[in-house]
């Protein structure tokens, strides 16, 4: 098995806070930020019933115009588990065979030039790496456990040292995570990002303890989730004033990290390179 990172040389971090007890803790979108995936959508016309496949990435290019304008001004996103737009993002609900996560990872995985690899991956492995307690807080709407085998294709094939110290996952489309989080009301993909960020942090606190030096970050790629985590760590911060929270905003050539204080926030851009110490 090849040593994909060449973990062997590096020389585990302890947290930035540890003398004083604190922690710190890595919040993760998956998609685009953490890894890019093939996995495709569907839209589907809205008398014919005919369908469209779009290739990752086209959903969202297009989101504006379907239904609406141009080449898919006819069609129309079927929120259906089974057959519907977002299928691949879901699990199989007889559960035979693959689950279509698990497949669009296997091919991933299988491209030499690692071109699956997302802004925030030297950062997730950095934080396997050095056990930092991990969140993934995604759009995909499979079993949290399912999330959990796909990581593990990464360590099996060496590109992983080691399985992330879960904290929590909550793959938010979910049925049973939804409920969990909603907790009755039909809420969006990026409001229930906001309140697994929040659910997540309380989890840190009842897991390793209140302390002032803990440090929490989310890196996410998607505007309107960022908004929407920007206002759950403000949330959080009013409750822990002590502690700091962060925001990092993904992109191809660099990062910008924002610390959020409760009047302001401060600013920082970051190559690629130097992501390891975020947080």
């Amino acid at each position: 098995m090849t040593q994909i990172e060449l973990g062997i040389n590096r020389d585990r971090q302890p947290d930035r806070n540890f003398d004083k007890g604190g922690r710190s803790f890595y919040f993760f979108d998956l998609d685009e930020n953490v890894f890019s995936l093939s996995t495709p959508t569907y839209i589907f016309h809205k008398e014919t019933k005919h369908e469209i496949k779009l290739l990752a990435g086209e959903l969202a290019k297009n989101f504006s115009d379907i239904g609406k304008r141009g080449d898919f001004k006819d069609y129309q996103i079927i929120d259906d588990d089974v057959v519907g737009s977002f299928r691949r993002f879901r699990d199989y609900k007889d559960k035979k065979g693959v689950q279509p996560f698990i497949e669009d990872l296997q091919d991933a995985i299988k491209k030499i030039d690692h071109s699956w690899k997302g802004p925030s991956w030297a950062c997730f492995y950095h934080a396997a790496f050095n056990d930092r307690p991990v969140s993934l807080i995604t759009a995909r709407g499979h079993a949290p456990d399912t999330i959990k085998e796909g990581i593990e294709l990464f360590v099996r094939d060496g590109h992983l040292p080691k399985s992330p110290n879960y904290l929590s996952v909550f793959p938010v489309s979910h049925p049973e995570v939804q409920k969990e989080l909603s907790k009755g009301s039909v809420l969006s993909v990026s409001e229930l990002k906001l309140h697994a960020v929040i659910r997540s942090v309380e989890l840190a606190m009842q897991t390793y303890g209140e302390n002032p030096h803990h440090r929490f970050g989310m890196s996410d790629d998607d505007p309107k989730n960022l908004e929407m985590i920007f206002e759950a760590m403000l949330t959080l911060k009013k409750r822990y004033p002590d502690n700091s929270f962060f925001v990092i905003r993904t992109g191809e050539t660099d990062f910008v990290k924002e610390e959020v204080f409760l009047d302001h926030t401060e600013k920082h851009s970051l190559k690629i390179a130097p992501q390891l110490s975020l947080f």
